[in-house]
């Protein structure tokens, strides 16, 4: 895919939740790694009563719907992982002078 094309598709984001586990971390990467992609943003919080909640936010630019929607079932299926959350941002056109 172009980077035209790419551009022109939204922002996939997913939430992953997940026991606050040393291995999450590079296993939901690594799902994004085979792909030979980067995310466009990534932030990753510990959480909870006694610290043993952790949430992975993560966005990423140009992903086909049918991509992201398997990466998410993947992240599922993960160790540890409680839930994941998906959802898209679509793209705003830039401003045009007149």
């Amino acid at each position: 895919m172009s980077a035209s094309n790419r551009e022109a598709l939204p922002t996939t984001c997913f939430s992953v939740q997940a026991v606050c586990e040393p291995s999450v971390m590079s296993r939901v990467l690594e799902l994004f790694v085979k792909r030979g992609l980067t995310p466009t943003r990534m932030v990753a919080d510990v959480s909870g009563p006694d610290g043993d909640t952790l949430t992975i936010d993560i966005q990423m630019r140009g992903l086909e719907p049918e991509t992201a929607g398997y990466m998410a079932r993947c992240m599922r299926q993960l160790a540890y992982v409680d839930c994941v959350l998906m959802s898209e941002r679509g793209t705003v056109p830039a401003a045009r002078a007149v």
